[in-house]
């Protein structure tokens, strides 16, 4: 991956942590945001993670329709 498109791709992934609140919960604090990502990680990697991360992808998925919804009807 070039610079550019690594650089961009981590600005987006900074986006997701603010967008779904976890930035404001931990009060901007980083050892709390990453312990947070480290839990998740550790949830992802246990016995039931393909589980975990199948309901994870379809939370996401309502969550970014729900907003497309939201900005086509203007509300």
């Amino acid at each position: 991956m070039q610079r550019r498109e690594r650089t961009r791709h981590l600005i987006e992934l900074g986006g997701l942590v603010q967008k779904a609140g976890l930035v404001d919960l931990a009060v901007d604090d980083r050892a709390t945001i990453y312990g947070a990502l480290l839990e998740l990680v550790g949830k992802a990697r246990s016995e039931a993670g393909d589980d975990t991360l199948a309901l994870w992808k379809r939370r996401g998925r309502r969550a970014f329709d729900a907003e497309e919804a939201e900005r086509e009807t203007g509300e």
